[in-house]
């Protein structure tokens, strides 16, 4: 059923008035909610005291994603690019579905798959925007860590130190 044939069916049935109105807020912060004295029957279910509002039941995804496993890393730059604009960034990945369908496309030879979320990939600002967002979306999660990074030691100005008593050669040809 979409969000909106939801909506459409909810305003049309008819509410019996009350003298208070029933106002429901969603929030991502846990409240409690103030003390009632009366209990009126409401038809309003309680709200679910969560730390983030799950998305997946309005997204309109398909059922298998949500027991999906996503995968939240930080990848590591290019090594052909002096550049580091875009190394700060996280990434929000699915992992590969085990047997997920893989085949050889007999006409080009290209590799093929059925998995339709595998070259999918979302990018974060940081890591905590990427773990709320697969919170929010009900789907497990694991952060892959960065590597810490190696700068090697630099060798070129070894070669024009002087050391007595050792011959340099320099071939240029």
């Amino acid at each position: 059923m979409s969000l909106l044939r939801a909506c459409t069916e909810a305003l049309a049935r008819p509410v019996p008035f009350r003298s208070s109105l029933l106002v429901r807020t969603f929030s991502t912060e846990p409240t409690t909610p103030a003390p009632t004295t009366a209990k009126e029957p409401s038809e309003i279910a309680p709200i679910p005291q969560k730390d983030v509002l799950s998305a997946d039941t309005v997204s309109g995804a398909p059922a298998e994603l949500r027991h999906r496993v996503v995968r939240v890393y930080q990848p590591a730059r290019n090594t052909m690019q002096s550049g580091g604009a875009k190394g700060m960034r996280w990434r929000l990945d699915w992992d590969i579905l085990p047997g997920g369908g893989r085949w050889e496309n007999p006409l080009m030879g290209w590799a093929s798959s059925a998995d339709y979320v595998q070259g999918t990939r979302l990018s974060f600002r940081s890591k905590e925007d990427a773990i709320h967002f697969a919170e929010k979306q009900g789907w497990d999660y694991y952060v892959q860590l960065p590597a810490p990074e190696r700068i090697p030691p630099k060798n070129y100005s070894e070669n024009f130190v002087y050391k007595p008593n050792k011959l340099r050669i320099h071939r240029t040809k």
